[in-house]
């Protein structure tokens, strides 16, 4: 009797399931052209020339030349201003890492009203628009000297610091304290016990933090704008803005701004192909946690 009863049941579930099947992948796969049709179009028209562009901006190049981007990213500077680029989001990042780690693994094991309470203000702290306090925080910094690179990457580790910190204190509960008291029992310091035994352990949330932190950072403009400005040395988004602004007073150089456009972005396209794995297990582990 209970086989009788339940087989309508089953044979009604297979039968629906490979048609939401096929809906849920039909939607995902929309999603995914939609994300990825910028990039198609952006990878198109780099290997045109403005008449093209404008004429036929969907159609495929002619010629796969190459001369287009060699051009753009000479008028550009493109190899300084990756350079300067990278050399901010390395030293930024890797001061949001050592910095929102070490202060997490201090807010977990020390469990007090003031730990919780410096959580919740840092916390906090990302829902204040950048906006609300650019102008006072860069009249602070130049009052201090400190509108330049060194003060820039100040600036994107204190930003990026509440974000950082809350991703990593969920991570690091899940950090076993027998581990811990183990290694100092053996000895091991409180510098060791950390880059040693601790520091291991959350490698997936830290790929993530360096993720999320290098895409903000490579990318954004506006900081960058406002302490660096129209100095010498240039960040990637300041160089193909000023570039535009040079070549393109009366119209739009889009020879130009496609391809300097697309080679700024393929170093961290390329980042995140490498470390997308590992990007993927720490957000989900870091949800569970």
């Amino acid at each position: 009797m209970i086989r009788a009863a339940s087989s309508p049941d089953v044979h009604k579930r297979s039968v629906r399931m490979p048609g939401g099947r096929i809906a849920v992948y039909a939607v995902l796969t929309l999603i995914a052209l939609g994300t990825l049709f910028p990039l198609l179009f952006l990878s198109i028209n780099s290997f045109k020339d403005q008449g093209a562009i404008v004429a036929e901006p969907m159609a495929l190049p002619k010629d796969w030349s190459f001369v287009y981007i060699s051009e753009a990213l000479s008028q550009i500077n493109f190899g300084q201003a990756a350079f300067i680029t990278a050399g901010i989001t390395i030293l930024s990042v890797g001061l949001i890492v050592f910095c929102s780690s070490l202060l997490s693994w201090m807010l977990v094991r020390n469990n007090s009203t003031s730990s919780r309470g410096l959580l919740l203000v840092l916390t906090a702290a990302m829902l204040v628009p950048f906006q609300s306090l650019m102008y006072p925080l860069i009249h602070q910094f130049e009052s201090f000297g400190l509108k330049n690179l060194p003060g820039l990457i100040l600036m994107y580790g204190g930003f990026g610091l509440g974000m950082s910190v809350f991703l990593y204190h969920g991570f690091m509960r899940s950090v076993p304290l027998a581990l811990e008291e183990a290694a100092l029992i053996d000895g091991a310091s409180i510098g060791s016990l950390f880059f040693r035994i601790v520091f291991p352990l959350v490698q997936p949330i830290t790929v993530t933090v360096i993720i999320l932190n290098s895409l903000w950072i490579w990318n954004d403009y506006l900081l960058p704008f406002l302490v660096l400005g129209n100095a010498e040395h240039k960040t990637l988004t300041l160089e193909l803005y000023y570039a535009k602004m040079l070549a393109g007073q009366f119209s739009n150089p889009w020879e130009l701004i496609f391809p300097a456009v697309l080679g700024s972005i393929i170093p961290i396209v390329v980042l995140y192909v490498f470390l997308q794995k590992y990007f993927i297990k720490g957000v989900t582990e870091g949800a569970v946690k």
